[in-house]
């Protein structure tokens, strides 16, 4: 996902858009921000005190008319302390609270999304635009907007002190503070870039982690370590030269800032003596002034880094606005209607399908599936056969032409009500981290005897006891504690649970060794009884019971009939599959 560039537009934009996240906690962030003005406010009161203090005790010697300047400094400096306390805590909890909410928006946002997006993206921009990003931005959107607005009631209040003791002093400082605002609009421009270069840095690094816990196994058994090693390596050093260059960009900010408001000092200090002297001002009222200055210039200082982070913090909310912003390729229609009951069948027309646009591997396919029927569609590999499975249940979305169930366009029915008439048996099942129970169940609210049904009719009876705790054993992420034919029975498990009219069987049993496939098999059969069945099968001996197979050849049906039928055309394509 790109990361474009802040403009001022875009960051009142972006702070617009996050207004209905915020809306939920209206009370208690303008609590929070309310009391950032008087810890602002309360740095002008150590400098305003130094006045009297000063005139009165170190020029005129007398302590008694001073006495009460140092408790007033303490008790002010302790409810300064309370008060920043409170605004801390309240701007963390509205924060997290925020975070919270727009990580959950983003969950669902991402789980809304189509296949063909998971497709395209890398696993390590999902982390972090869907995850990582929304606590930069929301710690950026909060603890910044406190900053500022404690920092400029901290210089109101100071430049007020200023003017109070010297107006002629004050006009030079105000100067030399514009001055030094002048080099950050340069700088600006020059950070958008690098920092999201970083951004995308850190992103790619995610991905390396991932797929290094993923394919553990292939980069033991090939000896990967130093290749892995080597491709780590190069992704975190341009990671490193692009947080470097971005030190470069930003790090004179901060010296420049020094020597600039150095200057501003020294000139206040040289006029001052000069104001002093010529009795137009007391040493008092400069000494106040003085001060003043100093905590006015102070935060100037590290000026460099608070725009890199606040720099950092726009380009990370428009990051989650534009993640929750994006448009989702498959979504219902405005009117869709809900598939209720499968009467009559599944019908493929006229269907062109493309992962890419430029390349169909389904081209003008058209096929008949009647209710209560079991279609098997074979075909090389890459012909297009697992792409009819996966367009059935609109993983994909389909170029042209239509697919029909029971007559109407799958289009105009609610996803939900689709995929719940639908049970997919993948080959390559995923399970969850948890229990054998909690991945068959999938959160459904089932009965002690659906549940021993559906792991009966499964084949899993007798796996599940060899187990100490049963379906309650935990089988880790991934299911790396079950074999293959243990995951393809639970995958079965959960369809018969979901009890759906259609199943889509996906080389379910093409990975298999031939005793977990016979067992899988028979789990199938089981499975298969009074429902419609759409097979894409590998080995072609798992079909023969079919009653019609679709034979597939480039993204295009070539034959279709009962195995003895096909076995009969002389030189025919499934008859030269088989029996290869």
């Amino acid at each position: 996902m790109l990361l474009n560039k802040v403009s001022s537009a875009q960051v009142c934009k972006c702070y617009f858009e996050m207004l209905p996240y915020i809306k939920p906690y209206t009370f208690r962030t303008i609590l929070a921000f309310a009391i950032c003005i008087p810890v602002g406010g309360c740095d002008a009161v150590i400098a305003m005190a130094l006045k009297p203090y000063t005139d009165l005790v170190m020029v005129e010697k007398s302590i008694r008319a001073a006495w009460y300047i140092p408790f007033a400094i303490v008790i002010f400096a302790i409810i300064q302390g309370i008060l920043n306390y409170y605004a801390s805590y309240l701007n963390t909890w509205v924060g997290e609270r925020i975070t919270r909410d727009l990580k959950l928006e983003l969950y669902k946002k991402l789980l809304s999304h189509d296949a063909a997006f998971f497709d395209k993206t890398y696993s390590g921009n999902i982390v972090t635009n869907f995850s990582n990003l929304v606590d930069t931005a929301s710690s950026g959107l909060f603890t910044k907007i406190k900053t500022i607005i404690s920092k400029l009631a901290s210089s109101i209040s100071l430049i007020c002190v200023l003017f109070y003791n010297s107006w002629e002093l004050s006009i030079v400082a105000i100067i030399v503070l514009g001055c030094a605002f002048l080099p950050t609009a340069k700088i600006r421009q020059k950070m958008q870039d690098v920092m999201s270069k970083v951004i995308k840095g850190s992103a790619m690094l995610i991905t390396e982690y991932n797929e290094s816990c993923a394919g553990n196994k292939v980069i033991t058994s090939y000896n990967l370590h130093k290749y892995q090693q080597i491709k780590f390596s190069s992704a975190i050093n341009s990671v490193t030269q692009i947080r470097v260059k971005l030190i470069q960009k930003t790090a004179w900010l901060s010296p420049a800032m020094h020597v600039i408001t150095s200057i501003g000092i020294g000139i206040s200090i040289a006029y001052g003596s000069h104001l002093i002297v010529s009795k137009q001002m007391t040493s008092g009222s400069f000494v106040s002034f003085l001060t003043a200055l100093l905590l006015l210039y102070n935060p100037l200082k590290n000026l460099g880094n608070s725009i890199k982070d606040f720099q950092m913090s726009m380009i990370a909310v428009e990051s989650v606005l534009s993640s929750l912003n994006a448009d989702v390729n498959i979504k219902d229609k405005k009117n869709a209607i809900e598939l209720k009951e499968f009467k009559s069948g599944i019908v493929f027309r006229d269907v062109d399908f493309g992962y890419s646009p430029n390349c169909l591997v389904l081209e003008s396919f058209s096929i008949e599936i009647k209710k209560g029927e079991t279609v098997a569609f074979v075909g090389s590999s890459g012909s297009g056969k697992s792409t009819i499975a996966n367009l059935i249940p609109r993983f994909y979305e389909i170029n042209s032409g239509s697919i029909e169930i029971d007559g109407i366009d799958i289009r105009n029915y609610t996803l939900k009500s689709l995929r719940d008439g639908i049970s997919v048996v993948f080959q390559d099942n995923f399970l969850f981290a948890g229990t054998i129970r909690e991945n068959i169940v999938l959160g459904r609210d089932v009965s002690d005897n659906e549940l021993q049904k559906a792991v009966e009719m499964a084949c899993l009876s007798e796996f599940v006891s060899t187990l100490n705790n049963g379906l309650d054993t935990e089988i880790r992420e991934r299911g790396l504690r079950l074999s293959g034919g243990q995951k393809q029975r639970v995958a079965i498990a959960r369809a018969f649970l979901k009890n759906t009219p259609i199943i889509i069987l996906d080389e379910a049993t093409s990975s298999l060794d031939n005793e977990a496939e016979a067992i899988v098999q028979k789990a199938i059969d089981n499975l298969m009884i009074d429902r419609t069945v759409v097979i894409v099968a590998h080995r072609l001996s798992t079909i023969k019971n079919a009653n019609r197979i679709a034979v597939i050849n480039e993204g295009k049906l070539v034959e279709l009939g009962p195995h003895e039928e096909l076995m009969n055309i002389k030189n025919g394509r499934y008859k030269s599959l088989y029996e290869i």
